[in-house]
């Protein structure tokens, strides 16, 4: 476990030398996320989680010029009592190794449970967790002065509690943005909060089951509530409507 003081918000990642900017969205735009980049997860998809995922629809996904809000509300729509958004760049942009930033603000209180995170292009040939698993940040409301920060394999995984990771504790985490930096090389991952390092997982082989990081992966944003691991305190009402506020997320690569 790691201690950190809150950092200024105008803290920005450390950009390694040589890379250049691949991918972004500064979110300088009105209404709908960019569908150029984006494209809406819907459903109930995974870890018993309560929010129902929608697709189109500004009160859970609208960009207003400034940040990507991502809303959570209890709201019964068409019957779900409890909707979201989960974005992704799936259909659009997807790499292999780099520099990921990502600028946000999290929401609290118990329930909550928004992340940042990558999967392989090719999970649905190979299946999770042998596809491998980034998590550039995670967060449960009910712990709200941690940040996770993991890493997933058929070897190394939370279902089998050999994951490859760890948290830092942020006072008033919750009520700041943060910066998040995550450097994918060939022969490791380091994950970066506000400009400070604070945690590194390094290949140990070519083995598969224990580094799957060499094919391209692609980037989910979403604010879960609930499930197996937000909810594992319950959900307070209190907190809705949720709003995870996402600022810009970038994408570098190294130059020839």
């Amino acid at each position: 476990m790691i201690m950190i003081a809150v950092l200024s918000a105008l803290v920005v990642a450390s950009v390694p030398a040589g890379y250049k900017l691949v991918f972004k969205d500064e979110f300088n735009y009105k209404g709908l996320p960019d569908a150029k980049k984006w494209t809406a997860e819907t459903g109930y998809l995974r870890n018993n989680e309560k929010q129902y995922y929608t697709e189109g629809r500004t009160e859970n996904a609208r960009v207003d010029g400034k940040v990507l809000t991502i809303e959570a509300r209890k709201d019964n729509f068409e019957g779900k009592p409890i909707t979201s958004a989960c974005l992704n760049t799936s259909k659009n942009f997807s790499f292999t190794y780099g520099y990921v930033e990502v600028r946000a603000k999290v929401p609290g209180g118990r329930g909550t449970w928004p992340a940042a995170w990558m999967l392989a292009k090719d999970i649905d040939k190979k299946g999770w967790p042998l596809c491998g698993e980034i998590d550039i940040i995670e967060y449960v409301g009910y712990e709200p002065d941690n940040v996770h920060f993991n890493a997933h394999t058929q070897a190394y995984n939370h279902t089998i509690g050999t994951n490859k990771g760890t948290h830092v504790v942020v006072p008033n985490f919750k009520d700041e943005f943060h910066t998040f930096g995550l450097l994918w090389t060939p022969d490791k991952l380091v994950w970066e909060l506000d400009g400070k390092k604070v945690f590194e997982f390094s290949k140990e082989s070519t083995d598969p089951t224990k580094w799957p990081f060499d094919t391209p992966q692609y980037l989910i944003l979403n604010l879960a509530i609930g499930g197996d691991w937000g909810g594992q305190k319950g959900i307070d009402d209190a907190i809705f409507p949720a709003k995870y506020l996402v600022d810009y997320v970038r994408v570098y690569q190294k130059t020839k």
